[in-house]
């Protein structure tokens, strides 16, 4: 697979067309997306205003690609600390890792309600959230801020009121047409033309 870094550079070049480069954007976040593929697609395309004619802003794409590039940084520089105390530990026979790995990953069920602010600031929060036991408040907001039964299409989830993110699934039966809506809205992410009714990514820190 093609690195992070090369499709980071191919976002950047002008000379490329603007779908091709908003491809690359897309092929970045295969390789890392905090909040998971979808909604860290919409938060992107939110914070950074990448427009449905992307010839209309050019440099919304570098935007959101930086915004990215800056929380895997600060993602990988941690993760190069925990492999090296790690090694330590396991030389000196400890099985328990302490501190846990740095977490990469939160789920938000709802690509249209996840958590506002920008990536790099949130950064150090995801990577202490803990996703390996249930969760009595929201891993992110490290507070009970109540909760929100949402679905991804497939399941029912419980979500953070404030801030979209999973805290477990739910049992029950999607009601009939609910993959299909899911679907249809996703399609108006992808495509960049849902922009109400979502907690807006752009709350504190977006572009200006």
């Amino acid at each position: 697979m093609t690195s992070f870094a090369t499709h980071r550079l191919r976002v950047h070049d002008t000379a490329r067309p603007a779908h091709r480069r908003l491809s690359a954007l897309r092929t970045c976040l295969t390789q890392f997306a905090p909040y998971g593929f979808r909604a860290t697609y919409d938060h992107l395309c939110r914070s950074a205003g990448v427009p449905v004619r992307l010839e209309e802003d050019p440099g919304a794409l570098v935007w959101a690609v930086e915004e990215l590039h800056a929380a895997r940084e600060i993602w990988r520089a941690e993760q190069a600390a925990w492999e090296a105390r790690r090694r330590v530990q396991k030389g000196e026979g400890r099985r328990t890792t302490d501190p846990p790995q740095p977490t990469r990953l939160l789920s938000c069920p709802d690509p249209e309600f996840h958590p506002a602010g920008p990536l790099p600031a949130l950064m150090p929060r995801i990577m202490r959230a803990r996703t390996d036991r249930p969760a009595v408040s929201c891993p992110l907001c490290e507070a009970d801020h109540g909760t929100v039964e949402r679905h991804d299409g497939h399941g029912f989830h419980r979500t953070c009121a404030r801030c979209g993110v999973s805290l477990g699934p739910l049992p029950g039966r999607l009601p009939a047409g609910a993959a299909t809506e899911r679907e249809a809205r996703w399609r108006a992410v992808w495509n960049r033309t849902a922009r109400d009714g979502a907690q807006s990514a752009t709350t504190d820190g977006a572009r200006p």
